[in-house]
């Protein structure tokens, strides 16, 4: 199977991810009936260590590689989708800015052996050389290696950190999509445990219709981005 055959799937995948977080999230609320909503006030409780709180531990987490995604799915559980898109984006620039200088400085060896043979990395490396700012902002887009260690294999290539970090822009589709998910599961199993959604089932409808546009418009955001990556590094 071909590297574009496999990479077709990766929207479908992260729905796939997004439905199981679902399910255990509704599985959570029938069990722990109003504990999300609860933990949410907590977090909102502390004031402006709530969010300082959130942003260091995720960012903490991307350095260390762990699923960014369930962080973000967490933000829009407990923050909601404005500010839970905010606390998220900061996040995962900062978390995303430290591993690409760990990578370049740090950890050089340890991430060439990780991608060595890698020939989209070749591809990549080629091009970053030429348009660094433009190629990390499509590999943003349409990721053609994982979330955690592009951070570390992009600190190898010729790329500007300020080109790199200014690139950032590429994760907000994907980063309001997992937020708006992370809501919309967050209030179905607030729902689950017999809280009452706040709004009532309008504003539950209206939350589904637009997860659904948010997720069209990721895919379409993303194919686009494939196609456009694949000819600015002829891979």
């Amino acid at each position: 199977m071909s590297e574009e055959s496999r990479g077709a799937g990766f929207p479908w995948r992260n729905a796939l991810i997004a439905g199981a977080a679902l399910a255990g999230l509704v599985l959570l609320g029938r069990a722990a009936g109003d504990q999300i909503p609860a933990f949410a006030a907590w977090v909102e409780g502390l004031g402006l260590w709530g969010p300082v709180v959130f942003i260091a531990g995720y960012a903490a987490a991307v350095v260390a590689f762990a699923p960014a995604s369930l962080l973000t799915l967490a933000a829009g559980a407990i923050f909601g989708l404005v500010k839970g898109t905010l606390y998220a984006f900061a996040a995962a620039v900062i978390g995303s800015c430290l591993a690409f200088l760990v990578g370049r400085h740090a950890a050089r060896s340890a991430v060439e052996r990780r991608i060595a043979g890698d020939r989209r990395f070749v591809a990549i490396d080629r091009a970053a050389g030429e348009q660094g700012r433009r190629i990390v902002f499509l590999l943003r887009l349409s990721p053609a290696f994982p979330f955690n260690l592009l951070n570390y294999a992009l600190g190898l290539t010729s790329v500007r950190f300020a080109d790199y970090a200014a690139a950032s822009i590429g994760m907000l589709p994907a980063t309001v999509l997992y937020v708006y998910l992370g809501k919309l599961a967050g209030d179905v199993a607030a729902v689950a445990g017999g809280v009452p959604p706040a709004g009532g089932p309008a504003k539950m409808a209206l939350l589904a219709v637009g997860l659904v546009a948010t997720v069209i418009v990721t895919v379409l955001v993303t194919r686009i981005a494939r196609r456009a990556l694949a000819e600015a590094t002829g891979d």
